[in-house]
């Protein structure tokens, strides 16, 4: 029994050796599953994206927000002399843009008028611009989104609120309407107004 005489060799299985075509096709199918897992994991983020950012369904036409891309354009209303930069514009399934205006405050009761009307201007811009009306734009605050309209009634506030404004754009002595400190803490000319309450 010892002597190991007349006993079979113990056989170690034999695994082939990898041809380099194995390997690459290996390396390929590694390669393909880290692809598919990054366009996952980017599909993933894009939509935790667009529903943390109250923008709906469609293609984004355009940005002016650091959260995707943003678009420099400014859009233009020649025969009213508006310009603007909305926040998101999607184009629908459907054909009809809607504008999104984010605001980063917590949404009050009902929207602010200014809000309303800023809404409105983009919805006026992207008939402009893009020759389609839109039927309604998004404001979207920190915690709640509101559709607002976009009828005929709000189109023609907003050219009477801009005629106005063209107006007024040439009285030297115009008094501050309210008496809200937060609108003057986040007005534009609170450093020049001698009349300003923050």
């Amino acid at each position: 029994w010892g002597s190991g005489i007349g006993r079979k060799p113990i056989l170690s299985p034999q695994f082939p050796i990898p041809t380099p075509k194995m390997v690459f096709s290996v390396f390929s199918v590694g390669i393909v599953f880290i692809l598919w897992a990054v366009v996952y994991w980017l599909l993933m983020q894009s939509k935790a994206m667009r529903s943390k950012s109250g923008v709906p369904d469609g293609n984004i036409l355009y940005t002016d927000t650091g959260t995707w891309f943003p678009n420099g354009e400014m859009l233009v209303a020649r025969d009213v002399r508006l310009v603007g930069k909305p926040d998101y514009l999607v184009e629908q399934a459907d054909g009809s843009i809607v504008p999104v205006e984010v605001k980063s405050g917590r949404a009050p009761s009902e929207p602010w008028e200014g809000h309303i009307f800023q809404l409105a201007a983009y919805c006026l811009l992207v008939e402009e611009k893009y020759g389609v009306r839109p039927e309604f734009g998004i404001i979207q605050y920190q915690d709640h989104a509101f559709a607002v309209d976009y009828s005929e009634s709000l189109e023609e506030d907003l050219i009477d609120l801009l005629t106005d404004m063209r107006q007024d754009q040439y009285e030297y002595d115009l008094d501050r309407d309210h008496e809200v400190w937060q609108k003057c803490s986040r007005c534009g000319m609170n450093t020049f107004c001698e009349q300003r309450l923050a």
